[in-house]
């Protein structure tokens, strides 16, 4: 066969690829976590009784926006991972710090400002034993489902790319658990929810060259 004969051969029957499929992929994986994440909150937990009341108080926003901007950077990471040889460039990895920096602040600034004999309670809380576990098992829906997500596209760093998709399950775990959990100091959310959002981020970079290999 010559050449020219089979590169027509080759060329013949090719189809535009969508250039917003990694996109909608890793959307679809996000929302079929949000929800499954979501149904077990409400089979396991439930959601706090008080939540109308607590909707009008700035300090609860503030506990889900931790959550959702290491969320949204994390995302924007792991999209970034699934384009083989893309640079992630610095600026996503401090946008990706700067929520856990800020509440970290935060969390020594009112410790500091907290009698000695509170700063221990501040940050223990009344669900320290179980906080972290709990995040971790709500991340699991969104762990599953980005990496199943991430199975059709074309990542190369696949630890990194594994522990960016275990920081988005973790974070996602976090929002959800907002809406159950009755902790409100930020010292408490500094070191429980973070340690919450770390447990899966180590196992997606234990799991990514195994389950990401193509």
């Amino acid at each position: 066969m010559k050449t020219p004969d089979l590169v027509s051969m080759l060329a013949t029957g090719t189809t535009r690829s969508d250039p917003d499929l990694l996109g909608k992929r890793l959307g679809l994986a996000l929302l079929i976590g949000l929800i499954g994440a979501s149904a077990l909150l409400v089979a396991a937990y439930g959601i706090r009784s008080d939540m109308p009341e607590l909707l009008a108080t700035p300090l609860f926003w503030i506990k889900v926006s931790f959550p959702l901007a290491i969320l949204m950077s994390a995302q924007g990471v792991t999209a970034r991972l699934a384009r083989p040889g893309a640079l992630l460039g610095l600026q996503r990895l401090i946008l990706l710090a700067l929520p856990v920096l800020a509440i970290w602040l935060a969390s020594i600034g009112f410790l500091l400002l907290a009698p000695p004999s509170l700063r221990l309670a501040l940050v223990l809380g009344s669900t320290w034993q179980v906080c972290s576990l709990n995040i971790a098992l709500l991340s699991l829906p969104t762990f599953f489902s980005m990496f199943w997500a991430m199975r059709g596209l074309a990542p190369t760093r696949l630890m990194l790319t594994g522990a960016s998709i275990g920081l988005v399950a973790g974070a996602q775990g976090v929002v959800v658990y907002t809406l159950y959990c009755t902790e409100m100091t930020v010292s408490f959310w500094g070191v429980w929810y973070v340690i919450g959002m770390l447990a899966p981020t180590a196992v997606g970079a234990l799991l990514g060259p195994r389950l990401l290999r193509w």
